[in-house]
């Protein structure tokens, strides 16, 4: 009865074993199949409701696909008062929309231009609303003349003058000669062209896919500069976010083999078993493509961030190794402590699920998912393998010391508590606003080449608000209350404007100013109207019925606080004129997201410290252990947040790695807390598999990325803490029941 009770439940383990092999295996193969295409941009990594909203129900305004190009003469010559160079560029916009010209056309087979906008097409609009024809003209005497008086920014002015005063403003350089653009400024002429050696194009790319490849115009731009005169390079805030995905794929590229090699390497000597170093490996590697598999057919997007989870997938996975192979404890003791250890660990890192910034989310869902496979993978694949090959290592045998009521050891343990302490009270306060400078390296150079188009040009020194208010198109009252509180809006002090010593105008974009009657609406003024820069339609519209209307607001895109004030400001107005709608932008959701994460930080780590608890005392039954496992895990927490604080500044960014070292600090606690006998055995495999997993972050130091080079930085300290805390943990004297034998379940339960 007992033999045939044994073989049911071998075959039972084999049944399990078949399937998890199976499942691991489909999930492999459909990452073959359905690869990821990991991005980087301001839309994974936080959720903006007023963009989704404008890319959803807007025409032509999809504000995160918006590029920039910046043009001049080979010879860094007059680029806008040289006519023939005007029509020069005026024909290549044409040959890059038409594709009629194989050399300047666009011919991309994954991106394609859904809007262009630049200086020299709303100029030619501009005089077409006088009667005056550029592309026909031979000169600019032949549009300049008769002479507009008060030029485009005149109270006379059509709206599509306007529209060439705004584009002039935004697109060329701030000190430029604005001429007839507007000549109430000093040293214009209406008789004259705006003057400069340099212009911006503003390009709007899109694709059949989630994520679009910015990468495709570079491409153009390279293509163009060869076969024309004028030199084309992209610029902009998302061509860095594009440059900072490529340096995070290259990190990884590069890093892979150097982190096989080393983790190879040190599991040999740890373990001493060259068939268990292989299938450790092996079983990581099987891990990852099975969950990159799984997420992408569900339809993940990732962003290179997650590339972080890799390397702790890595390190998490030699956990089990040791213990097996090492510990002196029964098979079902150990099998319980990685339960604990697993589920402690992923009661820590799942705060972050219920992060406001997207990336962490991603990133705590990869690591969670990856952290549960290599317990698996170790619990019903590789546990044979280990205890077979621990069985044939001949090694001295390790007696347990003798536990002192109280040894002098355990004294270390409130201690090390105290500094950890004094580590986080020392700590500066703040969080870095989140930026594009987080995300590339101090020394790269295109954050210079960012400065420059910030200091020479309007629409990159300023920062775009959106403000998307809920309204009904067919409401002729809803029309006055637009404009009205448009009107409210621009005289905010964080606008930015422009003064011709005559008039002064500020830069918010809606609805145009117009002499309207009672019967006019929303939906009948603006299919009227002229498009702006930014959108050819303001307009919201779901289900072909207008839902509501965006506005844009330009202010210093330099100063976080600042726009934050601004969003609250525009919030509360939108209250007091009885209207619905959300505020969003790169820098006001930015700055509001560094402001919440500083005020909940602590309340972040304090509440994985409380899910640590209570997983600890539902597996273990036990307050005293649960508690110790808890504070232990809060301290290591909050030593980190400050160690980030101290070592280079307290990011968005660093929030993952502060609850990640929470989740090793629970491991090795788990591992200290739940046993009754302290063992030097259990030593050897706490410390061969926290060396083991610090080797894999030391290397990720050295990464060019910095979201990576910070958290290897500060998980490595997080590992080398939490197993010190962990090994003075061991010294405390044990609770008089054996509480692991008795009440912790298996993983089956």
């Amino acid at each position: 009865m007992m033999k045939r009770s044994i073989r049911g439940d071998a075959m039972e383990a084999q049944r399990a074993k078949q399937v998890i092999i199976t499942l691991l295996l489909s999930c492999c193969l459909l990452a073959i199949i359905n690869p990821p295409t990991p991005s980087l941009s301001t839309k994974v990594i936080f959720d903006d409701e007023a963009s989704i909203r404008i890319n959803e129900q807007s025409d032509g305004g999809k504000s995160n696909q918006q590029l920039i190009i910046t043009i001049s003469h080979d010879d860094n010559g007059p680029l806008t008062a040289n006519f023939s160079r005007v029509q020069d560029l005026l024909s290549i916009e044409q040959d890059l929309l038409s594709g009629e010209n194989q050399n300047l056309s666009y011919d991309s087979p994954t991106t394609y231009i859904t809007r262009l906008e630049t200086p020299f097409n709303s100029w030619s609009e501009a005089f077409d609303s006088k009667g005056r024809d550029i592309e026909n003209a031979s000169s600019w005497s032949d549009v300049l003349q008769p002479t507009i008086e008060e030029g485009w920014c005149g109270k006379n002015s059509t709206n599509e003058e306007q529209a060439a005063l705004e584009t002039t403003l935004l697109l060329l350089p701030k000190q430029t000669n604005l001429g007839v653009a507007c000549p109430s400024f000093s040293g214009s002429s209406p008789t004259q062209p705006p003057q400069s050696n340099e212009v911006l194009w503003l390009v709007w790319l899109d694709s059949e896919s989630v994520i679009t490849d910015w990468s495709e115009l570079t491409v153009w731009c390279e293509k163009a500069s060869e076969n024309s005169e004028y030199n084309f390079e992209p610029a902009g805030v998302n061509m860095l976010f594009k440059k900072a995905e490529n340096i995070a794929e290259d990190d990884l590229n590069k890093m892979i083999l150097p982190s096989i090699l080393i983790l190879g390497t040190l599991l040999f000597i740890g373990l001493r078993s060259l068939k268990s170093t292989l299938l450790t490996l092996g079983g990581v590697g099987m891990v990852l493509f099975a969950e990159v598999g799984l997420l992408s057919t569900l339809g993940h997007n990732f962003s290179v961030i997650d590339g972080i989870a890799i390397p702790i997938i890595m390190g998490v996975a030699v956990d089990g190794a040791f213990w097996y192979t090492h510990s002196s404890k029964a098979k079902e003791q150990i099998r319980k402590i990685l339960f604990i250890a697993m589920l402690t660990t992923v009661a820590a890192v799942s705060i972050a699920l219920f992060s406001q910034i997207k990336a962490q989310r991603s990133l705590a869902l990869v690591m969670i998912m990856g952290i549960v496979l290599d317990w698996a993978m170790t619990r019903f694949m590789l546990e044979d393998i280990y205890l077979s090959e621990k069985k044939s290592i001949k090694k001295p045998v390790l007696k347990p010391t003798i536990q002192k009521p109280i040894s002098v050891f355990a004294w270390f343990w409130p201690a090390s508590l105290i500094v950890l302490l004094c580590i986080a009270i020392t700590a500066p306060a703040g969080v870095e606003v989140l930026d594009i400078q987080q995300f590339l390296p101090e020394d790269e150079g295109s954050l210079d080449d960012l400065q420059e188009l910030r200091d020479n040009y309007m629409i990159a020194s300023g920062t775009i608000v959106w403000i998307v208010v809920d309204v009904q198109g067919d409401d002729p009252q809803a029309l006055q209350d637009i404009l009205d509180l448009q009107q409210q809006i621009s005289q905010h002090p964080s606008i930015i404007s422009y003064d011709t010593g005559l008039i002064q105008t500020k830069l918010v974009m809606g609805l145009s100013n117009f002499d309207s009657n009672q019967s006019d609406t929303l939906d009948s003024v603006i299919e009227n109207s002229t498009t702006s820069i930014l959108m050819n339609d303001f307009r919201l519209i779901e289900d072909d019925v207008t839902k509501g209307v965006a506005i844009a607001a330009f202010i210093d895109g330099e100063n976080a606080d600042a726009a934050l004030d601004f969003k609250y400001d525009v919030e509360q107005l939108l209250e007091i004129n009885n209207f619905s709608g959300v505020i969003g932008g790169d820098l006001p959701i930015g700055a509001e997201l560094a402001k919440s994460f500083e005020n909940s930080r602590i309340i972040q780590i304090l509440l994985a410290g409380f899910a640590v608890f209570i997983t600890a005392y539902f597996i273990t039954g036990s307050y005293q252990k649960a508690l110790r496992i808890a504070i232990g895990t809060i301290a290591i927490g909050i030593a980190v947040d400050g160690l980030a604080s101290h070592l280079g500044g307290r990011k968005v960014s660093t929030a993952p790695a502060v609850l990640l070292g929470m989740g090793f600090a629970a491991d090795y606690l788990s591992h200290a807390s739940v046993n009754e006998k302290r063992d030097r055995s259990d030593d050897y495999a706490r410390w061969g598999a926290a060396l083991t997993s610090l080797s894999i972050f030391a290397l990720v130091v050295f990464s060019k990325f910095p979201p990576a080079q910070d958290t290897g930085q500060l998980l490595s300290i997080s590992i080398l803490l939490s197993a010190l805390l962990a090994t003075f943990a061991s010294f405390l004297p044990a609770e008089k029941s054996d509480i692991i034998t008795n009440r912790i379940p298996t993983e089956a339960e």
